[in-house]
């Protein structure tokens, strides 16, 4: 179970990392990345954020620019937020949105034969 100071480290990291993303990284794709969660470890010196993007086919170029520019990230948010040390940051597509749009078409579909069976 979370802390509350987890909680709120991770609320924070995401506020930040979500306007790193938006106003300091020259890169026009990364304006079609949302950060949808982030999870710290319980010691707080890893973080996993998973985005959302967009273009769903470039969701693999985005995530290697990502980390390729990883430590500049880091750094930016190192300068945005006071943490004794500003965790490791480790970058994931969140692909709960596929699994959204799955489901629905199914209950489309299935919607759609009852209807066609009555």
């Amino acid at each position: 179970m979370a802390s509350v100071r987890m909680e709120k480290v991770a609320r924070l990291i995401q506020h930040e990392l979500g306007g790193i993303f938006l106003h300091r990284l020259n890169d026009p794709e990364f304006g079609f990345i949302t950060i949808t969660k982030v999870r710290l470890t319980p010691d707080l010196k890893i973080a996993r954020i998973y985005i959302s993007v967009y273009d769903k086919d470039k969701r693999v170029l985005i995530l290697e620019k990502i980390s390729h520019i990883k430590k500049l990230i880091r750094a930016e948010l190192a300068a945005k937020i006071s943490l004794r040390s500003v965790p490791d940051l480790e970058f994931f597509i969140d692909d709960t949105m596929d699994y959204v749009e799955k489901i629905d078409s199914l209950f489309k579909k299935i919607h759609k034969d009852d209807y066609e069976k009555n």
